[in-house]
C-alpha cells in the first residue's frame, strides 16, 4: 500500500491549505463557513457522522494506548485507558491554550519512534521503492475498503475542520492578527506560514505512514503474522522478529501518538457541531464560557472511555471509523472548494486556480474510491 503514500501527499497538502486559508481569511471554522453553501440539514448530518466516527477513533485508540502501556508495564491496560482519557480531557479542560498547543507540537515528535524501528529491522528498500511508485492490488471489495480507510484518515475531515479552526484560535490568541479580509496587509506573511507549515507537516506525516507500512511488511508479514488484532499485539510480534528496541519504540509511539490524537479528534468534533449550532467555540475560553463546546468535547472522550470496556476490535473500530470518515469526506471537500472560490466569503483572497483544481481532483478521487468500494 505505499503507492498510496504517493498519492495522498499532494492531495492532502492541497486540501489542507484550503482549510487553513479558508479559516485565516474568513475568521471563522469550516462548519460555519460550508453551512453557507449547503443547508443546514445537511450540515448537522455531516457533523453527526463526524462526531460518531471520531468517537469510535477515541475508543480504538484508547484501547491501544492501554494495551500498549500493560505490555510496558504489566498493570491493568483499562486503568490505562482511562488515565489517558482523563489527563487529555484535563488538559482540555484547565490548561490555557497556548500552553496546550506548545505541548502537542513538542508531542509530535514522539511520531519519530515509529520512522526509528525502520533503522533497526532488515528492509529490501529496492522493493520499498517500487511498491511506492507502481500501484499493485487486487480490485476486490476489501481492498478498495482499506484504499477508503487510508483516504480517510490521511484526508479525513476531522483534520480539515481542526485546522481551519487553530487558524481561527490563533488570531483570537494575538491581538494584533485579524481575519485577512479585514486586514489584507496581513496576508503574505501568514499565507507563506500557511504553505511551509503545511509543505512540512504533511510530509513529515506521509514519512511517518511510510515507516509504519514498511516495518509491518517486512517484520509482521514475512514472518507470516497476518491476523493483527491490535497495535499491541503487533508491537508483541515484534519483539521476536525485531528485538526488543524495536519493540519499546512501537509501544511508545502508541501511547505517543494517542495522546496526540485524542484532543484533535473530540476537539474537531466540538468545532463543527459548536460552530453548526452557533454555539461559542474555542479552546480559548474556559468550559463555563463555551459549556456546550466542552461538552461536546467530554462526550466524546467519555463515549470513547465506554467503548474500551466494550468488545470492540480496535483495529476494526480504526478501519470503520476511517471508512465513515471517507465517506463524509466528499461533500465536505466539495463544499470546502466550493467556498474557497466564493469571493463573497474569501474576498479577494479566493484560491488559486490550480488549488481549485486540486481541490475538486481531491474530491473525486475520493468519490471514486467510495464507489468502488460499493461496487467492486
Amino acid at each position: 500500500m505505499l503507492w498510496t503514500i504517493a498519492l495522498t501527499y499532494p492531495l492532502m497538502v492541497a486540501v489542507q491549505l484550503v482549510s487553513a486559508q479558508i479559516g485565516r481569511v474568513t475568521g471563522c471554522g469550516l462548519a460555519k463557513n460550508i453551512a453557507y453553501v449547503l443547508p443546514l440539514s445537511i450540515v448537522r448530518l455531516l457533523v453527526c457522522l463526524l462526531f460518531l466516527a471520531n468517537t469510535i477513533n477515541i475508543g480504538a485508540n484508547l484501547v491501544m494506548m492501554g494495551a500498549a502501556a500493560q505490555l510496558v508495564t504489566g498493570w491493568n491496560h483499562h486503568c490505562f485507558a482511562v488515565a489517558f482519557a482523563m489527563l487529555s480531557l484535563g488538559l482540555q479542560l484547565w490548561i490555557p491554550y497556548d500552553r496546550y498547543a506548545g505541548y502537542l507540537k513538542w508531542l509530535t515528535l514522539v511520531l519519530f519512534a515509529y520512522v526509528a524501528v525502520v533503522f533497526v529491522v532488515d528492509v529490501d528498500w529496492a522493493a520499498a521503492g517500487r511498491a511506492l511508485v507502481t500501484p499493485h492490488f487486487a480490485p476486490t471489495s476489501e481492498v478498495f475498503t482499506i484504499v477508503v480507510a487510508i483516504l480517510g484518515t490521511t484526508i479525513s475531515p476531522y483534520l480539515l475542520f481542526w485546522q481551519s479552526s487553530q487558524e481561527v484560535e490563533e488570531i483570537a490568541q494575538h491581538p494584533h492578527a485579524h481575519p485577512l479580509k479585514e486586514r489584507p496587509r496581513e496576508a503574505p506573511a501568514e499565507l507563506v506560514r500557511i504553505r511551509w507549515d503545511t509543505f512540512v507537516g504533511m510530509a513529515l506525516s506521509n514519512l511517518v505512514a511510510a515507516a509504519i507500512m514498511v516495518s509491518a511488511a517486512v517484520t509482521l508479514h514475512a514472518q507470516g503474522q497476518l491476523d493483527i488484532g491490535s497495535a499491541a499485539q503487533a508491537a508483541e510480534a515484534l519483539r521476536p522478529i525485531a528485538g526488543a528496541f524495536a519493540f519499546t519504540l512501537f509501544s511508545l509511539g502508541i501511547i505517543g501518538t494517542g495522546l496526540l490524537s485524542l484532543p484533535v479528534l473530540a476537539g474537531s468534533a466540538a468545532y463543527a457541531i459548536g460552530e453548526a449550532s452557533g454555539w461559542k467555540c474555542g479552546l480559548q475560553n474556559k468550559p463555563q464560557e463555551a459549556v456546550g463546546f466542552y461538552g461536546v468535547i467530554a462526550a466524546a472522550t467519555l463515549l470513547g472511555i465506554g467503548m474500551g470496556f466494550s468488545t470492540l476490535d480496535p483495529i476494526e473500530g480504526l478501519i470503520w471509523s476511517a471508512v465513515i470518515n471517507g465517506i463524509v469526506a466528499v461533500p465536505v471537500l466539495a463544499a470546502m472548494t466550493w467556498v474557497g472560490s466564493r469571493h463573497k466569503q474569501m474576498g479577494r483572497f479566493t484560491l488559486s486556480r490550480f488549488t481549485i483544481a486540486l481541490g475538486w481532483l481531491t474530491t473525486g478521487v475520493m468519490a471514486a474510491a467510495v464507489l468502488a468500494m460499493a461496487v467492486a
